[in-house]
């Protein structure tokens, strides 16, 4: 039986954490709206079981999904984990009993938060903790956040933590962040379309760090374009690995965590390992983001 390699192998900065390129995304096991439990507990352990049996050890999640919900089933799904397996988490938000997405970036709040991860996966340490910075809406916004990251270096130099990242950050923010303690991983949005990270994912893999991209469809709103459907058309594949496949293409220190609820969807993002990309394709595809930004004006 071959190992899948799923895109290939990454070592996060500073750590003795490899993992294969193509991982996991845990927030649609929750449920309508990423909130409550999901519709189908017994398919969400087994997505997960089936990743992890897949090759994956790579999984992305936070405690505000649900809120408590995927970490919950993650641990129901995995625990005692696979040695190898790397969770990685986001503090800096809540879910009141209205399914809002709050700000919780005070101190207390983040302490709070890490130690309900912590409980929830049932783990005496976060492998990583990204500090989600809430911009505007899901897009970024400018301010300080050198607060909120000394908080998380605190926990990390008490041992609740491991490595450090940050999420949703502008380039000074992540300057900013570098400046406190060693940041492993940049996770923003990015996709075909959306590509004003350009510079910032180039900056960051001559530094070693890893670029995490969500919403690589286009997440609220989905891509939509008559390009990225011909090239899936053309290769025998979906829109979804096409634009998965062009994203470990773009760069080696890019991490994907494509997020399903499905079995036959997570069988689907993991043959993206399979699929290459000839140069003229990913020509063809790189005009994309010119298209959006005509379409937008």
């Amino acid at each position: 039986m071959t190992i899948p390699t799923l895109g290939g192998q990454f070592t996060f900065p500073g750590t003795a954490s490899t993992v294969h390129r193509l991982g996991y995304g845990a927030m649609q096991l929750a449920g309508p709206g990423i909130f409550g439990p999901p519709n189908n507990p017994d398919e969400a352990i087994a997505v997960l079981r089936e990743a992890v049996a897949g090759g994956v050890n790579h999984i992305d999640t936070s405690d505000y999904y649900g809120p408590h919900v995927t970490n919950r089933i993650i641990r129901e799904a995995l625990h005692p984990y696979p040695d190898g397996l790397v969770i990685v988490t986001k503090l800096g938000a809540r879910r009141p009993a209205d399914g809002s997405w709050q700000p919780a970036i005070s101190p207390q709040e983040l302490i709070d938060g890490v130690h309900s991860n912590l409980r929830n996966l049932g783990l005496e340490a976060l492998d990583i903790a990204n500090y989600r910075v809430m911009g505007s809406g899901h897009g970024t916004a400018e301010g300080s956040i050198g607060e909120q990251v000394s908080v998380l270096a605190e926990l990390q130099r008490e041992g609740l933590i491991r490595h450090i990242g940050v999420s949703n950050a502008t380039a000074a923010q992540i300057a900013q962040a570098r400046t406190i303690t060693d940041i492993v991983c940049v996770q923003n949005q990015y996709n075909l379309a959306h590509r004003h990270d350009d510079a910032l994912i180039d900056e960051l893999a001559s530094a070693g760090i890893a670029y995490v991209p969500f919403f690589p469809l286009g997440g609220f709103t989905p891509l939509q374009s008559s390009t990225l459907s011909s090239v899936a058309a053309r290769l025998d594949a979906t829109p979804m690995q096409v634009a998965l496949a062009w994203l470990l293409h773009r760069s080696p220190n890019i991490l994907l965590i494509p997020g399903t609820s499905s079995l036959a969807h997570l069988r689907e993002n993991l043959a993206v390992d399979k699929l290459t990309l000839p140069a003229h394709i990913v020509a063809e595809l790189d005009g994309i983001a010119a298209e959006a930004a005509v379409a937008q004006h």
